[in-house]
């Protein structure tokens, strides 16, 4: 479990009071020593009350504006939808607060760089909702491979596939249908996890990648509005990475059954498997199996105690993945360390992106690293 960050606890005051606020971001700062919640900010005065009422904030705003001046915050969390990210995250910067934002920083790269070169000017410290790669499993595989369990890795392949980001989706996911926001399969949950990937297994140096949007309308359950879309729903990714193993992902919205993680890892002693019934969501931290020699049955590794930082807390597997960003963070800001993914992180991982696009649309191969 990691320390207190320091004897004055972080305070806090989170914009934007959604599901993923509801379920993540409001237990797990209730939940940490380090963090104290002091406001909540919304669009509608009535969910911020709720929000707060449900988590005994002291003060709720229907603008975040208000909320960014109070002299006694810390850290502002940025939780709206992307669009929205931006327009708060400044105004959270220019006030002189530290400030995490959920992935994706904005709605795109350049406007990410300059946040990202915003907030170094302003000297504030900045974290980035990138937690995938934050969780004990992710910490735990990482230093397998450091270990050389496989020996020299020769093979990566990842497969992600989510039920959502299907033809016929809810109300609430609406804002991921337009491609200028920023907010498909492939933006969210391809940068969630190529994030973990690499710097789990190393950087890719080179690849050729298809981009695809299978469901080209998209209908709205509630009202059976059709909405026209381009933003993707099948990502495809293959090259090599920085090391010379060969790789492969698999990205893909609307898969009706069987959906969630697998990540096999072939090397020149052994292999490892990490699965996961659900890519968001889940209820339990991902399973990691592996084997030794020549046909041998892969075996369940438990992750050690010792990569557990936090208090036994009640919380789905990904909502931890989330207190360990936080607690990651808490220790940043007592130690002047770097554990926690920054808006730097975020940059790369736009860039990334954008090339991935680019490879797609040209048919070129695109090196990397």
């Amino acid at each position: 479990m990691i320390a207190p960050a320091s004897s004055s606890r972080i305070r806090v005051g989170i914009v934007g009071a959604g599901e993923w606020a509801h379920f993540g971001h409001l237990p797990v700062l209730k939940s940490l020593p380090e963090y104290e919640l002091l406001a909540v900010a919304t669009t509608r005065i009535a969910t911020a009350q709720r929000a707060a009422d449900k988590f005994a904030i002291p003060h709720a705003y229907d603008r975040f504006e208000p909320l960014i001046a109070r002299p006694d915050l810390d850290l502002v969390v940025v939780n709206t939808r992307a669009p929205e990210h931006e327009p708060v995250a400044r105004a959270a910067i220019a006030a002189g607060k530290h400030v995490y934002c959920e992935w994706p920083l904005t709605t795109s790269t350049t406007r990410s760089v300059e946040l990202f070169e915003a907030a170094e000017k302003a000297g504030v410290r900045h974290v980035i909702g990138l937690q995938r790669r934050m969780a004990a499993s992710s910490r735990y595989l990482r230093e397998l491979l450091e270990e050389g369990f496989v020996g020299e890795v020769r093979s990566v392949r990842l497969h992600v596939s989510e039920p959502s980001f299907f033809k016929r989706r809810p109300a609430v996911l609406a804002f991921t249908i337009p491609v200028e926001n920023f907010s498909s399969v492939v933006s969210i949950y391809g940068g969630h996890f190529l994030d973990m990937l690499f710097t789990v297994v190393g950087e890719p140096r080179e690849f050729t990648a298809l981009v695809a949007s299978q469901f080209g309308q998209v209908t709205i359950e509630e009202t059976g509005e059709t909405i026209v879309t381009t933003a993707p729903d099948q990502m495809l990714l293959s090259g090599t990475l920085t090391a010379g193993a060969v790789f492969s992902v698999h990205v893909e919205g609307g898969k009706r059954n069987q959906f969630g993680v697998q990540l096999d890892i072939t090397g020149t002693e052994g292999d490892l498997r990490v699965t996961n019934g659900e890519a968001f969501g889940d209820k339990q931290d991902s399973l990691i199996e592996g084997a030794r020699g020549s046909r041998q049955p892969l075996a369940t590794l438990p992750v050690p105690e010792r990569l557990r930082w936090l208090p036994r807390l009640d919380l789905h597997g990904s909502i931890l993945e989330l207190a360990n960003l936080y607690a990651a963070f808490a220790r940043d800001l007592a130690e002047g360390t770097h554990h926690a993914p920054t808006f730097a992180d975020a940059v790369r991982m736009h860039r990334l992106l954008d090339a991935i696009g680019e490879a797609s649309g040209s048919g070129q191969r695109q090196r990397w690293s």
